[in-house]
């Protein structure tokens, strides 16, 4: 077997099993800080024209009455940048003192007046004072110097500046929109992220400037998880100080999707300690960002104190690349085979063939057929409620193995067995079996798991710390050389929906980013008080949310990804509109991946992650992208969107949706 490599854990958290966040220095942004031994800090950014003053204070203030503890408003231009002044007054006058922060891409000119008036300066080393133009370019040592030497001119006013007002800086870099500079050295890759920001930490530390927050966004949660860690590292290999970590998702999305897509990316760095600051890109209005921001950091209020899990002094999975994890292809497990998604219904007796379109599985009594979409769960749990109907084709039911062996039927219906029938029964499926193990018991099954390939295991953890808990449950089977496919199985008693949805896009999403996981089924509670229908509404909702982190974790598309960004003063158009409307026409397309932008910042570079592309160019007018190419320009918004069907449909992409 061949020999793996093995990586330190310390190279960028404190711990991969014990709840510790990562010490960094503290820095003050107004009366708030952000970082050292302070609370992780909740953000948001207005979506109103920063050259609207009231309607920009009226939007602050329902941010700040809906938990939002530090405010980010666009200055696109100098004229922004200096009604940045009217806007503070007016907030300080009705007796708001949240620092704000000025969100600065193309126009130093900008940040340095903004500089002087705000508490902190966002900028984006991808475009400030660089260029971005698709262009690949060939460096020499000494002209990649020159262009240093040219940023650095450019930067050190806006830093003299911070240092002269007590400015706080993030350095903000967008996995989009990383300059032809940096893609010709280092690709677009979360190495070129990390070195992108490096190149102006340098500057700042050789000014004795060190008010520095860093973030490294992506819409690709795989890329944004990887990079924040490899950040990390290189901080401590480079001499850096510990800045604190902005963390975030760019163009998340809306609804259910923009919420599982936060938590995956910003939920998984969470569990290993890392980040400071939240702030969930939703293009919904920025109030309703906030309180998922909240959610997710208040879930490690008490998540110190946890049980002790066995220490993982070196991990062997690379945390700077996914790799999925070698398994056994067991029936449609494992291999090459798409994560699968178990729906439990257990908790139900007699569900019926209607009750089933819960599942994503549509009976039709007047043709006596199914009709099954994309989110159709693969396999169903009955535990001891064996299903009385025929199953549609494709779709398989799994009971507790005493009902198992009671049935009619034991080719078409599985076992799921507990660890002690496991180890002492005879009688077990031909083709697959399911093994219901707790992370306690991997250690003790694994010998009696040599030469089976019978065996899917479903894991779970009762700890507080369940991310990490499973984590090392799977270090445990890779150590022991076994490569049975596992099911990660997540349980939330009592969690409302955006809890769960939350929860269970962190814990399972947290080991799909890193290659772990075969398959994922969240639990149904056993509560007699809950009526029917709400136990099928909660099997709807599980069964959403499985697909939703399978997709949000990239590793398997059931359905149109849509990266939208947030909506800010700079955007041209009305992007929650539009991205319905772009929604109702193409929701139908499985697996493609259409970005919406507000404008130019973040359009172009995010294009790179997208299929197709449409990008806010000019008032009114749209362009519109396959890839990260151009197609057409300035198309009307009023027939941008049948223009991008029919670039989709001369792509080979399109399907016209079912009546």
């Amino acid at each position: 077997m061949e020999t793996k490599a093995l990586f330190d854990p310390m190279n960028y958290c404190n711990s991969l099993t014990t709840y510790s966040r990562r010490k960094t220095i503290p820095v003050k942004v107004g009366d708030v800080f952000i970082g050292g031994n302070h609370p992780i800090v909740v953000q948001s950014m207005t979506t109103v024209d920063t050259m609207d003053t009231l309607g920009s204070v009226e939007q602050c203030i329902r941010m700040i009455e809906s938990g939002c503890q530090l405010i980010r408003l666009t200055a696109p231009s100098i004229k922004e940048a200096e009604n940045l002044q009217n806007i503070k007054d007016e907030l300080r006058k009705r007796g708001y003192n949240t620092p704000l922060v000025a969100d600065i891409h193309f126009t130093p000119n900008a940040a340095e007046v903004a500089a002087r008036i705000v508490e902190k300066v966002r900028i984006n080393p991808g475009n400030y004072a660089d260029k971005k133009k698709f262009e690949v370019i060939e460096y020499t040592d000494e002209s990649y110097q020159e262009e240093l030497d040219r940023i650095r001119e450019r930067f050190l006013p806006l830093v003299n500046i911070c240092k002269q007002n007590g400015t706080a800086m993030r350095i903000g870099t967008n996995h989009g929109s990383l300059s032809d500079r940096i893609m010709s050295r280092y690709g677009d890759t979360p190495l070129g992220m990390v070195e992108s920001a490096l190149e102006f930490l340098r500057i700042c530390e050789d000014e004795n400037y060190f008010d520095i927050v860093i973030s490294m966004k992506s819409s690709n949660t795989q890329v944004m998880v990887q990079a924040y860690r490899l950040l990390v590292q290189k901080l401590d290999e480079g001499g850096f100080k510990p800045y604190p970590l902005h963390l975030g998702v760019t163009e998340a999305g809306d609804g259910e999707d923009g919420r599982i897509k936060s938590a995956v990316g910003i939920g998984t760095l969470l569990e290993d300690g890392l980040g400071d600051t939240v702030r969930v890109s939703l293009t919904e209005d920025p109030e309703l960002e906030a309180p998922v921001g909240r959610e997710l950091v208040d879930r490690y209020e008490h998540r110190t104190g946890h049980h002790q899990i066995k220490e993982i002094q070196h991990y062997p999975i690379s945390p700077f690349e996914y790799n999925k994890r070698q398994t056994l292809e067991i029936y449609n497990f494992g291999g090459t085979n798409v994560p699968r998604v178990i729906t439990d219904i257990s908790s139900i007796s007699q569900i019926s063939e209607r009750e089933m379109k819960n599942l994503g599985h549509h009976y039709l009594p007047e043709l006596d057929k199914w009709k099954m979409n994309d989110q159709g769960c693969d396999y169903v749990f009955s535990g001891s409620n064996p299903i009385p109907f025929m199953l549609p084709n494709g779709m398989k039911e799994i009971q507790h193995y005493p009902i198992w062996l009671k049935s009619e039927d034991k080719i078409n219906k599985f076992p799921a067995l507990s660890a002690k029938e496991f180890k002492e029964e005879k009688h077990f499926h031909t083709g697959l079996n399911f093994l219901e193990l707790n992370d306690q018991e991997v250690e003790g099954i694994i010998p009696y798991l040599e030469e089976r390939k019978d065996v899917v295991i479903i894991l779970k953890s009762e700890n507080a710390h369940n991310m990490p808990a499973l984590r090392r449950a799977f270090v445990e089977l890779i150590e022991g050389n076994n490569q049975i496919p596992v099911v990660v199985q997540v349980n939330y008693p009592f969690a409302d929906p955006d809890k769960i949805m939350l929860y269970a896009a962190t814990d399972v999403g947290g080991l799909l980013v890193d290659g772990l996981g075969e398959g994922i089924m969240i639990a149904l509670n056993h509560d007699e008080q809950y009526e029917r229908v709400n136990i099928l509404q909660q099997v709807k909702l599980h069964n959403s949310v499985s697909f939703g982190v399978l997709q949000a974790a990239r590793t398997r598309m059931s359905k149109t990804e849509y990266i939208s960004c947030p909506s800010c003063g700079r955007t041209l158009f009305d992007l929650q509109e539009t991205t319905a409307m772009i929604r109702k026409r193409t929701d139908h397309l499985k697996g493609i991946k259409i970005g919406i932008m507000g404008c130019i910042v973040n359009g172009p570079g995010e294009m790179a992650d997208a299929d197709f592309g449409y990008v806010g160019s000019g008032k009114g007018k749209i362009t519109l992208y396959k890839g990260k190419e151009v197609i057409k320009k300035s198309v009307p918004s009023e027939r941008a969107v049948d223009e991008l069907i029919e670039i989709i449909r001369k792509d080979g992409r399109w399907i016209e949706p079912e009546v």
